[in-house]
């Protein structure tokens, strides 16, 4: 039940994206070109935004997921999330409402409930029929005893957004795929010690 070293999971990121970057590069500008052109869109485009952000997250995650375990890509993959249209939505919803009221509690709440659903999206990918509210609370066993682990995996990122800032947003085309694969390989290596760990330990039998 040995966890991959950060240090290690971003090599690997590194590794998945070799050779890879105009495609990941493409899609991630095709993704904010089109959040971009409905942003703009007066009052609806609000309302646009809120349906379709559960939807194009999990078709996103798809792509990068994908990516990471070096299986085909096509940029279609950001889009695949609208065939799971409701889960997609509801998740988003579920894990907005719960995070704004734990933060509502104190800050730090708030953070713990951005670290213990993280892993939501990708657990519905590799779980097609397993509901929202079962992903998020997978995903919070996941992360239990991983949540400081995945906090510094993140601030180890903090030099790559400053980059992105000097750069006046330009590196973000580079960082954010970086960062997105590094975090999915970081979901792989939690699925699997998670994994050892319940079989290791199995639940007792019901009397």
């Amino acid at each position: 039940m040995i966890t991959t070293h950060n240090r290690d999971l971003m090599a690997q990121a590194r590794a998945s994206l070799a050779g890879k970057w105009g495609g990941v590069i493409g899609a991630f500008i095709v993704y904010n070109i089109i959040y971009l052109l409905i942003s703009i869109i007066p009052v609806a485009g609000i309302v646009i935004q809120l349906l379709i952000a559960g939807p194009f997250t999990l078709g996103w995650t798809c792509y990068i997921l994908k990516l990471s375990r070096g299986e085909p890509v096509t940029l279609g993959l950001i889009f695949s999330g609208f065939n799971d249209f409701l889960r997609a939505f509801v998740t988003f919803l579920l894990t907005s409402i719960y995070i704004f009221l734990w933060t509502l509690l104190l800050i730090v709440p708030g953070i713990l409930a951005i670290l213990n659903y993280s892993m939501t999206y990708y657990i519905l990918l590799d779980n097609p029929g397993m509901g929202a509210n079962d992903a998020i609370g997978l995903s919070k066993k996941m992360m239990y005893g991983h949540r400081w682990k995945y906090f510094c995996l993140c601030w180890r990122f903090f030099g790559w957004l400053l980059l992105c800032i000097v750069t006046f947003g330009i590196a973000v085309l580079w960082v954010q795929p970086y960062i997105m694969v590094t975090i999915a390989k970081f979901y792989d290596d939690t699925k699997r010690v998670y994994a050892e760990s319940t079989t290791e330990n199995p639940a007792p039998a019901a009397t």
